[in-house]
């Protein structure tokens, strides 16, 4: 899979942000119909915090 596809939750577990459990728990919220960005409800939760995902975000960019 190219880099520029990656879902977030994909890379915030490869880069060791968040677990697999974590992430399936944020999709099960969207799922039932929380409209928010995974990054928002994955924050909500306590699972990462908003510089992981800024972290993350900013590696991305540079691939």
């Amino acid at each position: 899979m190219d880099s520029i596809d990656e879902k977030i939750g994909a890379g915030l577990i490869r880069i060791g942000a968040m677990t697999k459990q974590q992430v399936s728990e944020v999709l099960k919220h969207q799922k039932a119909g929380d409209s928010r960005l995974f990054g928002e409800i994955a924050v909500d939760l306590g699972f990462v915090d908003v510089d992981a995902i800024i972290n993350y975000l900013k590696s991305k960019n540079k691939e």
